[in-house]
């Protein structure tokens, strides 16, 4: 699995280690509902920088080899003035949301002031301020909720202005591979910054890390993008050609090598489909949270167990949510999951990312050992995350 990091920039710089582990059991983040945090790679922080300038958006319409693209019918012209227009349009959508903490990106929802970011950006602040490129000066807003296991949070406007321009959504079924998207955000506090690229794949399953603000969460489902993601553009848009928000970034892929874990791998980034993004938020902004993730869960609080060796060996149970799939079968604390439908789970992250894949309703086959040493097979019917 490729290492990944969240691209969200803090005011403070430094690196988060795994967390300590004892003789038996790594202490590891609570799973609810299939969602761990994740355990195979390091969560590098990443400075701030100064206030972003108030002047005009800094654009990248030039291709990975810094070539400008070139169109399929009308040529580099036509296509350059289809970038244009696209920044034009849904750049005025996407806001800096500010907390003590660090600053990421979002985009505007509704008149009403909602706006759309990413849960690890939000973190545990419940106050923001926000700048948007029709305002001269940032605004307060509060937040409505947070549903990290899918990285989605709504935050809303104490007093939206006349001139608040929603972003338009479109339908992110119906990306291919090879579509050109472009990314908006604030990365590195570089407000209005645009970066190209294409989508290099879909429906990618990635462990976002966890750190002191935000458990992490393993997320199905989502967009690999060549369009460069940094710190600070978290939570901003990723529009198509159409001027649609396709996407939500919320990772870069790290290159494992260096000091603290590496750099971010260029060209790899992800992002929360709209389709997705707009479903949730939805729910956040009637009920006030997320009602119906259409995520699998079995209904424990676990850790990683390690084996000989030091080595993790399986998923074992804390507690057990009464009434859950996983009381219905006989799972009891103490249990060792050790694999799901056959695949292995050695760690939380790996059994959270085949709960990933799985849907509510859905029966699995979950392998266990007792603490008595014996083997066991049983056949859980697994509950929704909340």
């Amino acid at each position: 699995m490729v290492r990944t990091r969240r691209d969200r920039e803090r005011r403070t710089t430094g690196r988060l280690g795994a967390p300590g582990r004892a003789a038996a059991l790594v202490a590891a983040a609570v799973l609810l509902v299939g969602v761990a945090g994740c355990s195979d790679g390091s969560d590098t922080k990443s400075a701030a920088t100064k206030s972003p300038s108030p002047t005009g958006p800094a654009t990248n319409t030039t291709g990975p080899s810094g070539t400008a693209p070139t169109g399929s019918g009308g040529g580099a012209s036509d296509l350059q003035n289809t970038y244009r227009k696209t920044v034009t349009d849904v750049l005025p959508s996407v806001a800096q949301i500010t907390t003590d903490s660090g600053l990421g990106s979002g985009v505007v929802y509704d008149t009403k002031g909602n706006i759309v970011t990413n849960a690890h950006v939000v973190g545990s602040a419940t106050t923001f301020q926000v700048t948007l490129p029709t305002q001269s000066a940032p605004l307060s807003a509060k937040l409505v909720s947070s549903y990290p296991p899918n990285d989605i949070a709504v935050i809303r406007l104490d007093s939206p202005p006349d001139n608040l321009k929603p972003a338009q959504w479109g339908d992110s079924s119906k990306l291919d591979v090879g579509d050109i998207v472009l990314a908006m955000g604030n990365p590195l506090g570089l407000a209005g910054s645009v970066s190209q690229g294409i989508v290099s794949a879909l429906n990618r399953t990635q462990n976002e890390g966890s750190d002191n603000t935000s458990p992490g969460a393993t997320i199905p489902n989502l967009i690999q993008t060549t369009a460069a993601i940094n710190p600070g553009n978290s939570g901003g848009a990723l529009a198509d050609l159409d001027s649609k928000v396709v996407g939500i970034p919320t990772l870069a892929a790290t290159n494992g090598t260096g000091a603290g874990g590496g750099g971010l791998a260029p060209g790899i980034g992800f992002a929360i489909p709209s389709n997705t993004a707009t479903n949730l938020a939805d729910q956040i902004i009637k009920d006030g949270k997320v009602t119906d993730s259409n995520r699998a869960a079995l209904g424990i609080t676990a850790t990683t167990v390690v084996g000989a060796g030091g080595r993790p060996a399986g998923v074992g149970v804390v507690s057990v949510t009464p009434g859950s799939g996983a009381a219905n079968a006989g799972i009891k604390p103490g249990d060792v999951i050790t694999s799901v439908n056959g695949t292995d789970t050695p760690t939380q992250a790996a059994l959270a990312e085949v709960l990933a894949g799985l849907k509510p309703g859905d029966t699995a086959k979950v392998q266990l050992q007792h603490e008595d040493g014996s083997d066991a097979t049983v056949e859980v019917t697994l509950g929704q995350l909340s």
